[in-house]
């Protein structure tokens, strides 16, 4: 049977559609977070922005409770980076994503990293941070103590990639910087209960799908998966893209038509729909990726316009104002800058508690 085809805008709506940005949820916080696997959280803030622009209602108290209360964790997740998941998936699928933690310390450290003892560090970090919950910078120095041969930030890293730690609140929650202190993840939440590779696959099709193998190691920093995964997609729906590269899917999932209506929504950085996919163009024209991925790793915040970033924002204070700037890659019609401005003074409004005056203004990025 020969697969059917789909047009990138096709994929476009498809995936607004599975990330809530077509129509905003109804949903709670949590069960949104679990729809989406998992928010990227390099920085405490963005996530909340990301369930405000995809959620009909939502304050930041709501995410701040599930932090405190432990149904949700900040934690060293996918790509090796930090993310908000669900207390559930992180201890289904921690196991599953941990090569991408081992390959973040290869990478990131390389000979500082080599030959290092990961079960003595192990055996000294654990019952120090389950203790005393420290900083990354308190368990460096405690490591040294008792290996001080060894350097001591490669030292941390390899516990952390290791050793399944969370953040413990306030760390990670709206407004309280990028310092945090950390325990283990068993002791915060209780035993592991793993799942496979191919369950975190299929969640993966339901919130970024349809989507290639190639795409899903993109999104979880792992290499090598096709074997792994190759009776999970005998069981799945075949898709062919533009280029004509297999595309899987969930077998019932909707395929969204390519005109359905997209408004303006708001990104935050490092919004992982623009880091789930090895070819991003079916929600980042390759034109403008510069614009929105720049120097060291950052990904700014970004506007979608008829269902692809058409622009970039960020927000800056005059006293007792509040300004939203709005880089536009090209000029949007008068309806699509009315409704720019109009959604950026709402997301304003969440951002912002003690302003007088809320302004957006445009400019053009070259």
């Amino acid at each position: 049977m020969v697969a059917r085809q789909l047009s990138r805008r096709q994929l476009n709506r498809t995936l607004l559609a599975r990330q809530h940005l077509l129509q905003r949820a109804t949903l709670d916080s949590a069960t949104v977070i679990e729809s989406l696997v998992a928010l990227q959280s390099q920085i405490p803030n963005p996530p909340y922005i990301g369930l405000w622009t995809r959620l009909r209602r939502f304050e930041r108290d709501e995410l701040t409770r599930l932090l405190e209360t432990r149904q949700v964790v900040r934690a060293p997740w996918l790509r090796s980076t930090l993310h908000l998941v669900t207390a559930a998936d992180h201890q289904r699928f921690q196991a599953v994503i941990q090569p991408a933690l081992a390959r973040g310390l290869r990478s990131f450290f390389g000979a500082r990293a080599r030959g290092l003892d990961i079960e003595r560090l192990i055996q000294i970090a654990r019952p120090y941070l389950e203790a005393e919950s420290p900083a990354i910078g308190a368990l460096r120095d405690q490591l040294l103590e008792h290996v001080p041969d060894r350097d001591k930030q490669a030292m941390a890293y390899a516990v952390r990639s290791y050793l399944p730690l969370v953040q413990v609140p306030p760390s990670g929650t709206w407004g309280v910087g990028t310092r945090a202190t950390y325990t283990t993840a068993e002791s915060w939440l209780g035993p592991p209960e793993p799942a496979d590779l191919g369950a975190l696959f299929r969640r993966y099709l339901a919130a970024f799908g349809p989507a290639s193998v190639m795409d899903f190691q993109t999104w979880t920093g792992m290499t090598g998966l096709k074997t792994q995964l190759a009776a999970t997609v005998d069981e799945l729906v075949v898709y062919r893209d533009e280029a004509g590269k297999a595309c899987y899917d969930l077998p019932g999932l909707a395929i969204e038509d390519a005109d359905a209506p997209a408004p303006i929504r708001f990104l935050p950085e490092y919004d992982n729909i623009l880091i789930a996919h090895k070819d991003r163009a079916r929600i980042l024209p390759e034109e403008q990726r510069k614009k929105v991925f720049v120097s060291a790793g950052r990904v700014l915040g970004s506007v979608i316009i008829d269902g692809f970033v058409g622009a970039i924002w960020s927000m800056r204070r005059e006293k007792a104002r509040a300004v939203l700037q709005v880089s536009l890659f090209e000029s949007p019609g008068d309806e699509a800058r009315a409704a720019i401005r109009e959604e950026g003074l709402a997301l304003l409004r969440f951002i912002v508690d003690d302003a007088d005056e809320f302004s957006v203004e445009f400019t053009r990025r070259p």
